[in-house]
């Protein structure tokens, strides 16, 4: 049985490898060390509510995902970033993406957020799936920009 928990601090490595891994599916190079500097950040400054996926008897987390907090203007309300969804290959078609949505969404609820946006490669037809049938909507009215600094 699978149990999807918030990341503690003791699993800061653990789910930095799953960062790694899940920057490698966005074609950048391996770096352990930044991710765990980037993810240890993160979760000892409160900047991001990070989900794991974790089974019984097994010692690494199976997937993961990270929220930010954030508002919106217009709505005049709290909002979450869904930024990252990962799960590992082994694991991968059997529900634990959507165990992982689902507490991100039941945690965001919680808070009084009023949605969550995320954002996903056009090619990535997997997660668009998925995240169409927990009922998030294609935003077809918005265009996304982006500066590189």
């Amino acid at each position: 049985m699978i149990e999807i928990v918030r990341a503690p601090e003791n699993d800061i490595e653990a789910v930095a490898e799953l960062f790694d891994l899940y920057r490698q599916f966005y074609e950048q190079d391996p770096d352990s060390r930044q991710c765990e500097l980037f993810i240890r950040d993160r979760i000892t400054n409160s900047e991001s509510v990070i989900f794991i996926a974790v089974e019984p008897g097994r010692e690494k987390p199976l997937g993961f995902t990270q929220l930010y907090p954030t508002f919106c203007s217009v709505a005049a309300g709290r909002i979450f970033v869904l930024y990252d969804l990962f799960v590992c290959e082994q694991a991968r078609r059997k529900g634990v993406g959507r165990q992982l949505m689902q507490a991100a969404q039941e945690y965001a609820r919680a808070e009084g957020a009023q949605r969550i946006n995320l954002e996903t490669h056009h090619t990535n037809t997997r997660a668009q799936h998925l995240y169409e049938t927990l009922g998030y909507v294609k935003d077809k009215e918005f265009y996304s920009y982006s500066l590189a600094l």
